[in-house]
């Protein structure tokens, strides 16, 4: 909320308390008004897939069975008219933030992830009998008044299988508003065994509506259109510290409590998915990534901040990150405060990611250990995933076609 102070001396306010008190009330009920225009999803940062899989011993065997390409969600072709895509379900294996929303008449409870890199709604469906969809809640069309249904069939390609449904619209409800008519996918099957360790029921694509399936309307394109929001934008808070714990999404405004300092803009350079570009990345002063400048898309659908492979290794061999399997390297958690920024230049400004950033410190069995937030992808884009997004609050302008970067608080 917007807090105004007006500088009145004692004696204004003795002589004129009446007009002072009018001011103070046209100013709370702006206020409100501008509250009310700002949609906050609180966000749980709990569990991931992979911290699942860990504990039960699994990770490695699924890793091994299951290499993927993060990068690889956003190179495949775009959305054809019959929704196939190429985008990988286990870019979705470390995320731990998901919000909850609504769908139908009376609402029936989801959990998903609101996710930057995509541009469509699914949830799983009671039409799904499959081991990943009955671990988590289904929707029941014939349950809802104000659903209905063209019967279309929807199929969404995945590294390690495919969710296949149909095409449904209803009232989606998200925080304290009710988005009519919105359309989503209700699947039949989903793909492989990782959903099953998924903490997330969905996912809810914040991209742009030129990537969603089938020309159809995205849920924040909707939210403008039913003028639901103040403004055509929205920003995403993230906390480090687990359960809720004040991550957020703000549909409609820019929250000045999550940030300090000024808000840097950054123009989107393709508009489907939030792509920018990076200037350099340097380490102590040299120049160890993207000299020349190169493609990166925000995204708060990876957990991980991903490159291509060489400067990745730069990288890793830079902070002293060790390889162990598949892909993944472990970080000495002693030595965090000895281990250098990497600097990731955008648009002219410094944006530094301490070793406190881009460690990930987990805890199994008492026993603390921390891996890098870094990894490779096949293609030449750069992610900037949770693990800069924590460190730097991103505001998603599609009214200016801009990307806006503050240091988080």
């Amino acid at each position: 909320m917007l807090l105004l102070r007006l500088n009145t001396s004692d004696s204004d306010e003795s002589l004129n308390q009446p007009i002072s008190k009018m001011k103070w009330l046209l100013i709370a009920l702006a206020c409100v008004q501008l509250s009310e225009c700002m949609i906050r999803v609180p966000l749980i940062k709990g569990k991931s897939a992979r911290d699942v899989l860990q504990e039960k011993g699994l990770l490695e065997d699924f890793l091994k069975k299951h290499p993927y390409d993060p990068c690889s969600k956003f190179e495949g072709p775009l959305f054809s008219q019959s929704l196939d895509s190429s985008e990988p379900m286990i870019n979705y294996l470390d995320l731990s933030y998901y919000g909850a929303i609504s769908i139908g008449n009376p609402p029936q409870s989801f959990t998903v992830v609101f996710d930057t890199g995509s541009s469509n709604l699914w949830v799983p469906s009671i039409y799904c009998s499959q081991q990943p969809c009955v671990t988590h809640h289904r929707f029941n069309p014939s349950k809802s008044s104000t659903y209905h249904s063209n019967n279309q069939d929807v199929s969404i390609q995945y590294g390690t299988g495919s969710m296949t449904g149909k095409l449904g619209y209803d009232t989606v409800r998200v925080s304290n508003i009710a988005i009519h008519s919105q359309e989503f996918g209700l699947s039949i099957t989903e793909p492989g065994s990782f959903f099953t360790y998924a903490k997330f029921d969905g996912i809810l694509g914040l991209g742009y509506p030129s990537l969603a399936a089938s020309g159809a309307t995205t849920v924040f394109a909707n939210m403008i259109s039913q003028q639901l929001v103040d403004e055509p934008l929205f920003s995403v808070y993230l906390s480090r510290e687990g359960g809720v714990s004040g991550s957020e999404v703000v549909f409609g405004g820019v929250d000045s409590s999550h940030y300090t300092g000024q808000i840097n803009w950054v123009p989107v350079t393709y508009d489907a998915y939030w792509q920018i570009l990076i200037d350099k990345v340097t380490i102590n002063g040299q120049v160890v990534a993207c000299s020349g400048g190169c493609p990166a898309i925000v995204d708060t659908g990876t957990s991980l901040l991903v490159g291509p492979s060489t400067p990745i290794n730069n990288i890793q061999q830079s902070i002293g990150a060790t390889p162990t399997y598949y892909g993944q390297y472990t970080i000495n958690c002693n030595n965090l405060n000895n281990m250098p920024n990497v600097v990731f230049t955008i648009n002219g400004v410094d944006y530094p990611l301490p070793a406190q950033a881009y460690a990930l410190q987990q805890n199994f069995n008492n026993q603390q250990s921390c891996s890098s937030g870094f990894g490779v992808t096949g293609g030449s884009l750069w992610i900037l995933g949770d693990v800069f997004i924590r460190e730097y609050y991103s505001i998603f302008d599609m009214g200016n076609n801009r990307v806006g970067l503050a240091k988080a608080v």
